[in-house]
């Protein structure tokens, strides 16, 4: 089975449990119930849901030899010893960690820490481990300060250094705090050079437009299938292979690339490139059972669609099977408590586990099969 790296950031996550809505005002104390303790952030959530459906995988982070960094390993031993083995522990660092205010009928709320996490460079990726792996993800640069310091540059030589070892490549931007030193970055800049060595980059809306349409921030969850389509094409501009739009409740938005740009993607490369090629698809969410939160949902979304395609499914069932994983995270209230195997998520769908089902208008687009929306550049 083909191996996969997640690489970068890591965290405890602190999610106390709260069953009634309310609004955080200064000076006031709100009881709420007993906390969920998990790893989260990129390597953790992508990483760990990856090893449940049955992808091989190496993490690679920092942590702190501080309490937070030994409860961060203990998880992670949970589910396997071996994914422990690649945090680099510095002694006296602050492990990152996360309050996640999780109030009914309003968005998530996160108070973090980055801690170890901001040093992270080029220099702590193992490259011994990645000899023998097929394709790499890194998650959450925009909030880990030696990537994007120096315009990207660190970011930029990391992916140049795993492409040079012929390894398929990933990337997951992340939010950054507007008012602090990653929102202040240049990310249309730093994306402009770091893409053409990205083969897949699946930002939230809003992650997208914080980086590239910075006037339009906050308007993720109403673009137009339109705006879709020209953020899509901006990204394969850009140099990525597989260009794709997490929209929450709205489905994920999917735009690929040429045959030969596929065919070019490294040891995780499609099966088919022609068939993956030159598509345009916008893909619904799977119905919950119910509706416990949503930390994670982005980075477990991602790690289904990866694993799909490292299990060689085709591109309509690599989305499917994406948004499934994503349902099954929301499920939960961390995490990873909801994700499934392989074989159980595809038995889900196969079952026929019902899709939210929408209308696009736009000239241009049509419904197939599944309820999947196919837009005016798929070639199918």
């Amino acid at each position: 089975m083909k191996r996969a790296v997640v690489a970068g950031h890591i965290c405890l996550d602190i999610i106390p449990a709260i069953d009634h809505g309310f609004r955080l005002e200064p000076g006031r104390l709100y009881e709420v119930g007993a906390p969920t303790i998990a790893t989260g952030g990129a390597v953790s959530n992508t990483g760990v849901a990856l090893h449940i459906l049955g992808i091989p995988a190496v993490l690679m982070g920092k942590i702190g030899n501080d309490s937070f960094g030994r409860s961060i390993q203990d998880v992670l031993r949970s589910y396997d010893a071996s994914l422990a083995e690649g945090m680099v522990v510095v002694p006296g660092a602050v492990s990152s960690y996360t309050v996640v205010v999780n109030i009914p009928g309003t968005d998530r709320i996160f108070l973090h820490c980055p801690g170890a996490n901001n040093s992270f460079a080029s220099a702590d990726l193992d490259m011994r481990r990645l000899a023998d792996a097929a394709l790499f993800h890194f998650g959450y640069p925009a909030f880990m300060a030696a990537t994007y310091a120096d315009g990207g540059r660190e970011l930029t030589r990391m992916y140049r250094l795993v492409k040079q070892a012929g390894l398929t490549t990933s990337l997951d931007l992340g939010m950054p705090d507007p008012g602090g030193p990653g929102g202040r970055a240049e990310w249309s800049a730093i994306l402009a050079r770091t893409l053409p060595d990205v083969d897949i980059f699946l930002p939230s809306a809003d992650e997208l437009l914080y980086a590239l349409d910075r006037e339009r921030f906050g308007e993720g969850d109403n673009l137009a299938a339109g705006d879709l389509s020209r953020l899509g094409a901006q990204l394969l501009r850009l140099g990525t292979a597989i260009a794709g739009i997490k929209l929450g409740a709205r489905g994920m938005y999917v735009r690929t690339g040429s045959a030969a740009r596929l065919a070019a993607m490294g040891h995780a490369a499609p099966r088919d490139p022609a068939a993956w090629a030159h598509r345009e698809l916008w893909f619904p969410i799977f119905k919950e059972e119910r509706f416990a939160g949503a930390t994670g949902a982005g980075d477990t979304t991602i790690a289904g669609f990866m694993a799909a395609l490292m299990k060689g499914l085709d591109l309509m069932d690599a989305g499917r099977f994406a948004n499934a994983v994503g349902a099954c995270n929301v499920e939960a209230p961390d995490a990873l408590s909801g994700i499934r195997t392989w074989e159980a998520t595809t038995a889900r769908i196969a079952a026929g586990w019902p899709t939210a089902r929408f209308a696009v208008s736009e000239a241009g687009w049509r419904e197939g099969e599944h309820g999947v929306w196919h837009g005016p550049n798929d070639r199918a």
